[in-house]
């Protein structure tokens, strides 16, 4: 039997590559309001403590093992370690890094990490190149814009096909990026989404692996040599977002070309960017809150005999696992982020471990969660009951988590954040520096200083 599998395609898109192939060559420096420089900066301040909090994982010795095989030049720094490799490679590991514990940036529209994929290619680039501040913060707004245009364009279709979209879309914001911090012409910014385009990461069943964190770190080194190629003249079609079979139309059964066009330059997407405080999938976020609210409720593991929630069937979905065996299934576990967020009162890196995730109390506590799926609760929110083992219950509708856009992290939250992924790896004091550093980026002559604090290793 045959099987018919041709999709109509749009013959008559609007000149999207081109388009933001401009948009990324010609924009002013620093054009845009004061409020979208202060959220670059944290966005900035959030990615880099995420990257040097995660060093030292087991994913990034992995990953840096391999790397070394190659014997890479000594180009750009590994953050929060000594070691040092070639400016791609570097933007893979910073990349991976900034990722692994899945506390980075969220863009709640499209659930992509924007940072990741971006902040890793313009900061390895950066460095090789000598950037100043200025052309640093200006790549992060504009490589943002343009990953996250991309994902409001695709979203949620190709997000549900199975892609993530962090990475796909990362490939094409990281080659923005770069190509704006080389100063590249419009032709050439035109060729270096193009080449990108040709290169979507990411699928959505390695969540829970350490597959998963590549895909921002795979996003920036590909989107940075994306750039490089463009500089020295290697082409690519000028229509290879946009065309019948081009990126789009190819990973998305939706392509609204206006959310791409839209206000273009006069609306910057990284305004709706949020942070997380809990080191996990963002759509265990309001269960984790409602836990932490129930604690100071008096709800405790021991006189919990059930917590009943309703959520959204994309919370069990993406986080349905039961019976985590580690860390990182655990951030994939609504029913471990709602035990350690009753025991613990939070939900951190150290929460995530893989001797709390097996952890007797934290099991047994998990097993007392019984989600249920109503597709009348949004996506951001929950309703959780708890029942004691007395018979009284406790009731907790949390309708938007802290750290959403309505319920935002404070400047002094993003510090104190920071401070607990960097203590242990750079010391008290030196993250200190680095957090002053990351808060006048933007007016610094040399990124080079800020790469200094953040990737000496503490002996």
């Amino acid at each position: 039997m045959a099987i018919n599998t041709k999709i109509e395609a749009d013959q008559n898109a609007p000149a999207i590559t081109q388009i933001l192939g401009a948009f990324v060559a010609q924009h002013p420096s620093g054009g845009w309001p004061a409020e979208v420089e202060h959220e670059a900066h944290r966005t900035f301040l959030n990615w880099l403590g995420c990257a040097v909090g995660a060093a030292h994982h087991e994913a990034a010795w992995a990953a840096l093992r391999a790397v070394q095989v190659l014997e890479p030049a000594p180009q750009a720094a590994v953050l929060g370690r000594a070691d040092r490799v070639d400016v791609a490679n570097a933007a893979l590991i910073n990349g991976i890094t900034s990722h692994t514990f899945d506390f980075d940036d969220t863009h709640l529209k499209t659930i992509i990490h924007p940072a990741g994929p971006v902040c890793s290619a313009v900061l390895a680039l950066a460095e090789l190149t000598g950037a100043t501040g200025r052309q640093v913060i200006d790549a992060v707004v504009i490589g943002i814009d343009v990953s996250c245009r991309l994902g409001n364009m695709m979203y949620p279709h190709h997000y549900d096909r199975g892609w993530h979209i962090t990475g796909s879309t990362g490939t094409l914001g990281a080659a923005a990026a770069c190509a704006r911090l080389l100063g590249l012409d419009t032709e050439k910014s035109i060729m270096a989404l193009g080449i990108a385009a040709s290169q979507p990461v990411g699928l959505r069943e390695q969540f829970g692996t350490m597959t998963k964190p590549l895909h921002p770190g795979a996003a920036a080194k590909a989107g940075l040599m994306s750039a490089l190629m463009a500089r020295e003249g290697f082409t690519a079609s000028r229509r290879a977002i946009e065309a019948p079979r081009g990126f789009a139309q190819v990973v998305s059964t939706k392509y609204d070309w206006s959310e791409v066009t839209g206000e273009l330059g006069s609306r910057f997407e990284i305004s709706f960017n949020a942070y997380k405080p809990f080191a996990c999938g963002i759509v265990i976020h309001p269960s984790i809150d409602a836990c932490v609210q129930l604690r100071a409720k008096g709800v405790t593991a021991d006189n919990l005999e059930r917590l009943d929630l309703r959520v959204h069937s994309l919370v069990l979905e993406l986080t349905g696992k039961k019976e985590p065996a580690d860390g990182l299934q655990g951030k994939f576990s609504v029913y471990h982020g709602c035990a350690v967020g009753l025991i613990e009162g939070r939900a951190t890196e150290d929460e995530y471990a893989d001797d709390v995730v097996t952890r007797g109390d934290v099991v047994a506590t998990r097993r007392k969660v019984v989600a249920t799926i109503d597709d009348s609760i949004d996506e951001a929110a929950v309703d959780a009951v708890a029942t004691l083992k007395d018979g009284r219950q406790v009731h907790v509708f949390v309708e938007h988590a802290i750290g959403s856009l309505e319920r935002p992290m404070s400047d002094a939250d993003l510090e104190a954040k920071f401070s607990g992924m960097s203590d242990a790896i750079l010391g008290a004091d030196r993250t200190r520096r680095l957090l002053d550093a990351c808060w006048t980026l933007g007016a610094a002559g040399s990124v080079r200083d800020i790469v200094a604090l953040a990737s000496a290793a503490r002996p």
